[in-house]
């Protein structure tokens, strides 16, 4: 009976430990809805948990309604969420009493910060649906929000390796600062971001600069009548006989693809069994493995006491792989292809990587903590102590807070329009090469610089990865 009851016990706990939502779980009806496409009721179901907005995830609650809104073409709306996101982060204060209540529960305690790439990203939105609604002054604003942030981080991390420059960030500013015809900024901004796709994305994310990148540095290299630079800048891309065209009108084309990994949790479980041969588990669920060993025999103690259990969780991340893996536009017989300027799966799974070692640390410190609280209480009751090992067990927990409605990847094109009708056919292209045409037709003014975004959320979900 006594083997029965801690067996039994022991399984309770297991199931306990393994029933854990995460934070895509807990709002699986929202993300579904969303992952659909059935956008209208994926807001409704957003605004229902609107006591969120006031919550320890409220900026995720404003980012998601900014985002979804802007998708579904509500780009004031939008822009009113995105901002309170943005002004989250730069009024956000570390609350002492929370951080250090989460050392002895789990961090889901404390108030979620976001990502650094996630507070780039908002302002990322923010500045699209100005240029959508045709408010490039406005748009100007978020490029200089933009840069503030990008220094923050360079201050933040210094020469550490981590996700501090933002190559794709620089290219939006670029773009904004040509559409208004300030070349100077703009090819300082292309410039930028040249250097951190050869540099910095080269090595972290194995990315190359977007030729649609090479071809702007070059022209408002050109425009600025900065020659020597043209002429370095076209040895160095192997374009040589290139000369800049100005057309009629033109077309900035950005493809949001899939959906951005979720973050989820593996931990790392020990159960001591002493009453059942003084067995000692040690479980890893991340790894899937389970090795039993006997430990030396302690004193008499109740069937509750008996057992002690020991667990420290971890963030991960899920990677979501896009369902489409190309795209191109076709404009009267001429093809541009959609080339990739920002994997922001990659970006997320760096990031994690790289603030590992203190997300260890953290999660040992807390798992220490506990484990001292427990055995203080064992000295004077071991069956109260055995109570205070499970909850502790229980509720450890990591963070799987994240912005899950963000794209995989973001891809664009530079399109020249004449004044007048355009029509294009934006074509998608799957692994099995499986094509999908959407029909657009913009009419432009002559000097026109429009602007479009398409999101596809179709994704194929792949095994976990692990960091």
């Amino acid at each position: 009976m006594r083997r029965t009851f801690s067996y039994a016990l022991v399984g309770i706990v297991a199931c306990c430990l393994t029933a854990c939502a995460t934070y895509y779980q807990k709002h699986v009806d929202f993300n579904r809805e969303f992952e659909r496409g059935e956008l209208q009721q994926a807001l409704e179901t957003l605004k229902k948990n609107n006591r969120e907005e006031n919550g320890k995830a409220r900026f995720l609650y404003f980012v998601n309604n900014g985002l979804l809104l802007s998708v579904l073409g509500k780009y004031d709306e939008s822009n009113e969420y995105l901002e309170k996101g943005f002004l989250f982060g730069e009024d956000y204060h570390l609350n002492y009493i929370n951080e250090a209540t989460s050392y002895l529960t789990n961090p889901n305690f404390q108030v979620y910060r976001g990502e650094d790439h996630e507070h780039l990203m908002l302002l990322y939105f923010k500045a699209i649906n100005y240029l959508k609604l045709g408010q490039p002054d406005n748009a100007l604003v978020e490029c200089r929000r933009l840069n503030i942030r990008l220094n923050q981080l360079s201050d933040k991390y210094k020469a550490e390796e981590k996700f501090q420059k933002d190559a794709f960030i620089h290219t939006l500013m670029g773009i904004i600062y040509q559409s208004t015809r300030d070349y100077n900024n703009a090819f300082i901004a292309y410039r930028n971001a040249l250097e951190i796709y050869q540099g910095e994305y080269a090595k972290m994310f194995n990315m190359t600069a977007p030729e649609q990148l090479k071809l702007d540095l070059l022209n408002t290299a050109y425009w600025n009548g900065f020659y020597e630079e043209f002429d370095k800048f076209k040895e160095q891309f192997g374009m040589e006989t290139y000369k800049p065209t100005a057309p009629e009108a033109e077309l900035v084309f950005f493809w949001h693809n899939g959906l951005s990994p979720v973050k989820t949790e593996w931990s790392i479980n020990f159960a001591i069994n002493r009453a059942s041969d003084d067995m000692v588990v040690f479980n890893n669920d991340g790894l899937g493995v389970a090795f039993p060993f006997h430990v030396e025999k302690d004193k008499e103690r109740s069937d509750l006491a008996d057992l002690e259990v020991f667990r420290v969780a971890f963030p991960r991340y899920t990677e979501r792989t896009p369902y489409f893996s190309a795209a191109t536009i076709d404009l009267g017989g001429e093809r541009y292809p959609m080339q990739l300027g920002e994997d922001i799966n990659k970006v997320a799974f760096y990031s994690l990587k790289k603030r590992m070692v203190e997300e260890f640390g953290k999660g040992l410190l807390r798992a220490a903590l506990k484990k001292a609280a427990e055995h203080s209480v064992r000295k004077e009751d071991d069956g109260l102590g055995a109570v205070i090992g499970l909850v502790n067990a229980m509720t450890e927990k990591a963070d799987t807070r994240n912005w899950q409605t963000l794209p995989h990847s973001i891809y664009y094109s530079r399109v020249p329009l004449k004044a007048g009708a355009n029509d294009i056919v934006f074509q998608l292209t799957s692994e099995e090469s499986r094509t999908t045409d959407y029909k657009f037709t913009y009419q432009a003014k002559q000097g026109q610089t429009l602007f479009h975004t398409f999101s596809s959320l179709e994704t194929r979900y792949t095994p976990s990865r692990y960091y």
